[in-house]
């Protein structure tokens, strides 16, 4: 992968552009006191800063170097929580077998380091809830996502716990980095204004909308490729509502779900990142690096309800490097060739997301879980007649040879006399 990244001569062949041009430019304007003003692709949260600012830790290296050797060993550090003695290790060959299908692109995004957060919150947070929120709130305030991995933990105590640390940890972040940079909340103003992105589940459905001939066409608004013109908006419209939805069902669960294991709270968090991926106006191929990530710490249970959706994802991350960076052109132009990449990815992603919410309700709700136990009173309540027969055979058979012994002694007296 990092031999791919270096060479960038797949596709597109402008994967490493990123952390060649845009982040040391950002990196730069950071060290200079401010994050940046009036860039239409900022738009992460104020803790990105120190994640850009990191590679000067190691003034030895020059800016890719150091950012490619600090994200080679976040994924070390991934790979090793996961396969920590107990945990089985079918987590970390997820891991390290899984994130090369995505070719030179991992390395060449800041998002290893990020999932690294969101999976140090789930294993942490099995012992230590305040840790684990620690580590979800950091991770939230470079990429909003990792606060999702706190959705699945059991209701009380350790609940409150992560997200009060979760929030005590954002807070004090938050302030520090509001009095050492200028600007810190202008990525609000990018965010909002997203359109739908051409790797989007809305946006395939525009493509091949497109594709029958209606006035559809891309432009690049945000840093990134975004559908323009007719339904584009009545799309926009609705993620957001299934967005919305996908919340509800989410809360939904966390009150109808009474059976839990400690495979829970990882399936959750798997379920809750697909829900919100695949509702999402933008899809961008890096969300894969969040899923594996997430697929990967399921495993690590023998527990899980998430290895049919762990399959799916594999194939899913092996078509998005087809889509991106391998043909992505084709993508853009909406050929036959793009548009069925981009289905075959997106239906499998959507695919993943229902069997998901399907295990993970299935296995933790009364609904789910009555069958069994209804067997269990069935089975108990017939070993409890036949236990009552066998209790009034005895008695009967008793009562009876207590009347022979009387009849029998009254006989023998009477001959006796």
């Amino acid at each position: 992968m990092v031999y791919l990244l270096v060479q960038d001569d797949i596709g597109v062949s402008n994967v490493s552009s990123e952390v060649e041009f845009l982040y040391p430019r950002w990196s730069q304007q950071l060290a200079d006191g401010s994050y940046p003003v009036g860039d239409v692709t900022w738009q992460y949260p104020p803790g990105a800063g120190l994640l850009f600012l990191s590679p000067s830790l190691l003034p030895f290296l020059d800016y890719f170097a150091a950012f490619l050797a600090l994200t080679l060993l976040a994924d070390v550090v991934v790979a090793v929580a996961l396969a920590r003695p107990g945990r089985g290790l079918a987590g970390a060959w997820l891991w390290t077998a899984g994130l090369p299908l995505l070719l030179n692109l991992p390395h060449g995004r800041f998002d290893i380091q990020v999932t690294a957060l969101a999976v140090l919150a789930l294993l942490a947070g099995r012992r230590s809830p305040r840790l684990g929120g620690a580590f979800a709130a950091v991770g939230a305030l470079i990429k909003v996502w990792p606060l999702l991995t706190l959705i699945g933990l059991e209701r009380g105590r350790a609940t409150k716990d992560a997200w009060v640390s979760a929030a005590a940890t954002a807070a004090a972040l938050l302030t520090v980095l509001a009095l050492a940079f200028r600007h810190s909340f202008d990525f609000l103003q990018q965010q909002g204004a997203r359109g739908v992105q051409i790797e989007s589940l809305g946006g395939t459905v525009l493509s091949l909308m497109r594709a029958s001939g209606l006035p559809i066409w891309v432009e690049t608004r945000y840093g990134a490729l975004e559908f323009a013109g007719e339904h584009v908006a009545s799309v926009a419209q609705l993620s957001l509502m299934l967005t919305a939805a996908a919340f509800g069902w989410l809360m939904l669960w966390r009150g109808r779900a009474s059976r839990r294991t400690d495979a829970t709270p990882f399936d959750a968090a798997l379920t809750a990142v697909l829900l919100f991926t695949v509702t999402s106006r933008v899809i961008s191929p890096q969300y894969m690096v969040w899923l594996l990530g997430l697929a990967a710490v399921c495993l690590t249970s023998r527990r899980t309800t998430q290895r049919p959706v762990a399959c799916l994802l594999l194939a899913a991350t092996a078509m998005t490097a087809l889509a991106f960076p391998t043909y992505y052109l084709e993508v853009m132009q909406g050929s036959a060739l793009g548009n069925t990449l981009m289905v075959l990815r997106n239906g499998l992603l959507l695919v993943a997301a229902v069997v998901s919410c399907r295990r993970l309700w299935t296995a933790t709700t009364e609904r789910g879980t009555s069958a069994p136990a209804a067997t269990e009173e069935n089975r108990g309540g017939a070993q409890g007649d036949d236990r009552a027969a066998d209790d009034g055979e005895r008695g009967r058979a008793r009562r009876a040879g207590v009347g022979q012994f009387t009849a029998g002694g009254g006989g023998g007296g009477r001959g006796g006399r």
